[in-house]
């Protein structure tokens, strides 16, 4: 399903949110959009990245969003990675945690500390290729049309409640970069909502 845009809630003070990003930081740059058109009633208290050239950080300087690289290698533990991530949330009194191409599978660690206060977003229409290379996958089952989802966080892999998601015919050219081009379009449109739905 794909909500209506024009039923979103409002927030008075606005939402406080935290947000998870490793790639291109293309869905970050959704969000502070939106944030920036007073279409979402929310701030961006902090940025986390596990990725040093991840994108998102450009776009989080030229918007004075704070924002701290923490870098996964450095943990043995994935459980102490999560901690350190919960910790830096909890310092600026964070309500929630968006994972906007957070390439980091997370644990009970974190979501115990923010339960049913994280969401995520995954390029499939779940419950269908959950886990990595979604898009690869629909491709290769030979699926007629995919999509994304936004749900929330639980310990199982993209197996939480969902919260909203978008279809498209994936057509005949079967193109993977191409395909992967025009879930992210409808990506851009459903975390924005979903931040304020959940």
């Amino acid at each position: 399903f794909f909500p209506n845009i024009n039923i979103l809630p409002e927030f008075n003070p606005f939402l406080r949110i935290g947000i998870l990003a490793s790639g291109e930081g293309s869905n970050f740059n959704a969000i502070a959009r939106e944030i920036h058109q007073n279409k979402l009633d929310a701030e961006i208290k902090l940025l986390i990245v596990n990725n040093p050239k991840c994108q998102a950080i450009d776009k989080a300087i030229s918007l004075n969003i704070p924002y701290k690289v923490i870098d996964h290698r450095l943990y043995s533990e994935r459980s102490d990675y999560d901690n350190v991530i919960s910790c830096e949330f909890k310092k600026v009194n964070i309500e929630g945690i968006v994972m906007a191409g957070w390439m980091r599978i997370v644990t009970d660690t974190l979501i115990n500390s923010f339960p049913g206060r994280i969401i995520n977003l995954h390029p499939s229409i779940l419950p269908s290729y959950p886990g990595t290379n979604a898009i690869q996958q629909a491709l290769d089952n030979g699926s007629i049309i995919t999509g994304c989802s936004t749900h929330y966080v639980d310990i199982n892999v993209d197996s939480g409640e969902l919260i909203a998601q978008a279809a498209l015919p994936i057509g005949v050219n079967r193109n993977k970069h191409e395909l992967t081009m025009r879930i992210r379009r409808l990506e851009h449109k459903i975390l924005p909502m979903s931040i304020a739905l959940a």
